[in-house]
């Protein structure tokens, strides 16, 4: 405050002034805003294989099943064990008989792990499980 009235000593102002520390602290606001969901997004390192063809209805919501590099399993990227994924399509089928699956898997899974995915939910009466790919250039 600089224009105080009891100044008539003539002594110094030893009053603080915070203008500039909230300014600052507001742009450290708005960075944090702006980078915080790019951060809070999951990332799963997949390396799919290419196609030249891709034919995927977008109109129903599918259970999305990934399998990492390492034979990691997520299912809306959440990693859950190969018989908690049973558990978890049996509760989807439950909820929706024509519940359908995309089975999105690293190039470098074996067949034997997406084998064992498959044979886990369809044996919970999922009918159909589509493979996510990559559009070849």
């Amino acid at each position: 405050m600089a224009g105080s009235g009891n100044n008539d000593s003539g002594s110094t102002i030893a009053e603080i002034n915070i203008v500039p520390l909230v300014d600052i602290v507001l742009v450290v606001l708005i960075i944090f805003m702006v980078a915080a969901p790019l951060v809070m997004q999951p990332k799963i390192d997949i390396s799919l294989p290419k196609s030249s063809s891709t034919d995927i209805d977008k109109s129903k919501k599918p259970m999305k099943i990934t399998v990492g590099g390492q034979g990691q399993i997520f299912v809306d990227n959440r990693e859950i064990s190969l018989a908690d994924l049973k558990d978890f399509s049996a509760a989807e089928v439950q909820k929706n008989p024509e519940v359908n699956a995309i089975l999105v898997a690293d190039k470098s899974v074996t067949l034997e792990m997406v084998t064992d995915i498959i044979d886990t939910v369809k044996s919970q009466g999922l009918k159909k499980v589509a493979f996510s790919i990559q559009k070849r250039q």
